[in-house]
């Protein structure tokens, strides 16, 4: 059975134009503060891709994947992003009103951030340094695991859990030693290290063995029942505006520096770069791109279920991805 992103990608395809007499409103949340590697929604409203399809969009910020899961399942928003984990760690723990429609990330986008003066080279380097953590980030979901993978105890190195806007100025003043984040981040960093006489250092969680779905696209079961015909033209939009701002980075960062003002353009283009290898790549390349290939979703919930000490066989995955009949 396809998954709603394919199925519906591919029936919206035929839309040139919507039926509607007026634009139809969608709410959509961010997982993050807003910046480069989010350029994707804001490219689709200033390029017009959005009043296109006959859709007004609006946008939220969230405060880490699991708020918008909440935010979602709560009805604060129709639609948005965030890291897979935290809505398979949300079913695992709770019937949850909240599905994956569409894939973005099919490479890990988690990493450690530290400077190069702090020796910092391998996990184990860690132990007993302070490191932290956005409090409601998905990479958490996984990090126990993570460390119990590479022969360290779950609780060998326990991060503590601020604001995400505070890991950057923490880093740079020497306030902690490392963060846990996403390598899209790292652009911003540069220039506030700088600052301080530090240069950035990155141990990607890919080197350690952490593979699996990133960055998806979710939905409320409400629209998914109630406005599929909107969520159509949303995948669809979603989809032109991401290949489109992939194309023309330059181009994206300006859409969300006319939309976020405080922005740095030159860093926003630098994080969608960034963020472009996690979105095409050998894996899109083979199944598509917003596509979930039932194996590599498999081993995505494997490390969560693990990482909450569940059974695998406890919860299918693909239940978690809205399917059409």
């Amino acid at each position: 059975m396809k998954t709603l992103s394919t199925f519906l990608l591919s029936a919206a395809f035929g839309i040139t134009g919507a039926a509607a007499n007026a634009a139809d409103s969608v709410t959509f949340m961010i997982d993050w503060l807003p910046a480069g590697d989010k350029a994707a929604i804001y490219y689709g409203i200033e390029s017009g891709i959005f009043d296109e399809a006959d859709l007004d969009v609006s946008v939220m910020v969230g405060r880490g994947s699991s708020d918008v899961v909440t935010k979602l399942a709560t009805g604060t928003a129709d639609i948005g992003s965030g890291g897979l984990s935290a809505l398979m760690q949300a079913a695992a723990t709770g019937d949850i009103p909240v599905k994956a429609v569409q894939s973005v990330y099919t490479m890990q986008p988690d990493v450690i951030f530290t400077t190069t003066d702090t020796g910092i080279s391998t996990l184990q380097d860690l132990v007993g340094k302070k490191i932290a953590t956005a409090t409601f980030s998905s990479s958490n979901v996984v990090w126990p695991l993570l460390l119990e993978a590479n022969g360290l105890s779950a609780d060998a190195i326990v991060p503590i859990k601020v604001d995400p806007g505070a890991l950057g100025p923490m880093l740079a003043t020497g306030q902690i030693d490392a963060t846990i984040n996403w390598n899209t981040k790292a652009p911003g960093l540069e220039g506030p290290l700088a600052e301080t006489g530090k240069t950035l250092a990155m141990l990607p969680w890919s080197d350690f063995g952490y593979e699996g779905y990133g960055l998806s696209i979710f939905a409320s079961e409400k629209m998914i029942d109630d406005r599929p015909e909107v969520l159509s033209r949303f995948l669809t939009a979603y989809s032109e505006a991401t290949k489109a701002a992939i194309a023309d980075p330059a181009g994206a960062a300006a859409a969300m520096k006319a939309m976020v003002p405080e922005i740095d353009v030159d860093t926003a283009q630098k994080e969608w770069e960034v963020s472009i290898p996690l979105m095409v790549n050998d894996i899109t390349e083979k199944d598509g791109m917003g596509t979930f290939e039932a194996e590599r979703l498999a081993v995505t919930w494997d490390w969560v279920a693990r990482s909450l000490d569940l059974d695998p066989a406890s919860l299918d995955p693909q239940s978690l991805i809205a399917t059409a009949e």
